[in-house]
């Protein structure tokens, strides 16, 4: 299939647009980085899923949709891995304009890690498994976008400990004591949003691929 999709599903040359974007970026964001530790560390995600996405393409075809979402947080990591969180300038940005007390880069790529999953966590539960959309499905999924936000601060808590001052970048804190604390808020807070302003679209997506699926 080349160009534009006729069964719901992203065309691709749409994907691999978006492919090809993300891999400029993350040549990018590795040109000296203000720490290679961190750096790899924050771009892992995108390293994984793309060739994951590329994998699950034909069998399990994702909405346009979420794929341009995972796009995005792509970036908001890549960006993230190349300055370090506490330091990308556009978080300095918002910092000023709105007067806060630190970098705010974190919440924004915190938030993103509840956003996107959720959408991602619907469309997985939806296609597969007997539930459908309604107050349950959005219980679930924001249950799953939390547990996965307090899992990645077991990872940080790990990579502290086996790396010791060397996590300091990739933690980023800023001295803030109640930071694991707003990372997870940030996250269930994304994944509420996402249910509440993208359910009918994604709805719309999914009812397109299971049509395209059942003609084809």
């Amino acid at each position: 299939m080349t160009g534009a999709a006729t069964d719901g599903r992203a065309s691709d040359r749409e994907l691999l647009t978006l492919a090809a974007l993300w891999g400029l970026a993350l040549i990018a964001s590795g040109i000296q980085p203000a720490d290679r530790v961190t750096w790899f560390l924050e771009v892992a995600p995108v390293l994984i899923v793309l060739p994951l996405m590329a994998a699950t393409r034909g069998g399990f075809p994702l909405t346009p949709l979420l794929y341009r979402l995972a796009f995005l947080h792509g970036l908001v990591l890549i960006l993230g891995g190349h300055y370090t969180y506490a330091n990308v300038p556009l978080g300095f940005w918002l910092q000023d304009l709105f007067d806060m007390a630190r970098n705010p880069y974190d919440r924004i790529g915190h938030f993103f890690q509840g956003f996107v999953p959720a959408v991602l966590a619907r469309e997985v539960l939806l296609r597969k498994t007997g539930l459908g959309a309604g107050k349950m499905m959005f219980f679930v999924v924001a249950s799953i976008c939390l547990a996965f936000s307090a899992f990645y601060e077991l990872i940080e808590w790990w990579a502290a400990v086996i790396l010791g001052q060397g996590a300091e970048e990739f933690l980023g804190t800023q001295g803030d004591v109640w930071d694991t604390q707003w990372d997870m808020c940030m996250a269930l807070v994304g994944a509420v949003l996402a249910q509440v302003f993208l359910s009918r679209r994604h709805d719309r997506q999914l009812a397109a691929i299971a049509a395209g699926r059942a003609a084809g």
